[in-house]
């Protein structure tokens, strides 16, 4: 994994600046950036974090004594590069609002319950192919108060370390026929419909487990054409 973007790849991603993503506002960089070489200290860093994962920690639904409410779900998929070849040992992090829309965070206190057995966050290490495996709750929307009667879709956050601290990349996955894309700003600061596509998870019935939990598919591809848009840097 890399952060350096081919031209291709660099289009999935949205920009710094996205006006109606109304904290992009402040977080945009106002002055050109200084781009600071890497050092061998941070290219050939430890791994951040694989070799203390618990498989365990993949099941967000076990972390307590009770069940969280919700409907439970499995998220799937594999962890590409742009030739279809898989990525081994990959971190991945998800965090995510409970099936009420709330995450347990000081900051939000809108009024959704907090639920005592689920704590939203858990973590996975790709194997030889690429795969990686979720149990979980479906989130739950929430507003956000960028605009008036603003929600965003519910969605879960990946965060993917590949072999230095340099290679962290951040993501989002959605869930299919949400009706709330079309009034998300986040979701619409990628420019290309089809990349925006490829933030959207797909209903696996192979992932599906009879009577237990519906499955979805979300493939992360790291670069080239098809790559999917991620949170990370940007040319502008």
């Amino acid at each position: 994994m890399t952060r350096v973007f081919p031209l291709d790849s660099m289009k999935a991603h949205p920009a710094s600046l996205s006006p109606d993503y109304k904290s992009s506002l402040r977080r945009s960089p106002s002055q050109p950036l200084v781009i600071i070489p890497p050092s061998m200290t941070e290219i050939t860093g430890p791994l951040f974090g694989h070799n203390a994962v618990r498989a365990d920690e993949a099941d967000l639904t076990k972390q307590h004594k009770g069940e969280p409410l919700g409907e439970r779900i499995i998220v799937a998929g594999r962890v590409l590069d742009e030739d279809g070849r898989p990525v081994p040992n990959t971190l991945i992090e998800v965090w995510q609002a409970n099936a009420a829309g709330r995450y347990v965070h000081a900051v939000d206190q809108h009024p959704a319950p907090l639920d005592p057995n689920f704590t939203g966050a858990g973590r996975a290490v790709t194997d030889a192919e690429g795969r990686y495996r979720f149990v979980t709750v479906k989130p739950g929307s929430y507003p956000w108060r960028n605009h008036h009667n603003a929600w965003r879709p519910a969605h879960i956050h990946l965060s993917l370390f590949g072999a230095s601290f340099l290679s962290r990349m951040v993501t989002q996955m959605y869930f299919p026929g949400d009706p709330l894309f079309a009034f998300d700003p986040i979701y619409n600061a990628v420019p290309d419909e089809k990349a925006r596509q490829r933030m959207v998870s797909s209903f696996a019935l192979d992932l599906t487990e009879p009577e237990w939990a519906l499955g979805y598919r979300f493939d992360v591809i790291l670069r080239g054409r098809n790559a999917t848009p991620m949170e990370e840097p940007h040319d502008d």
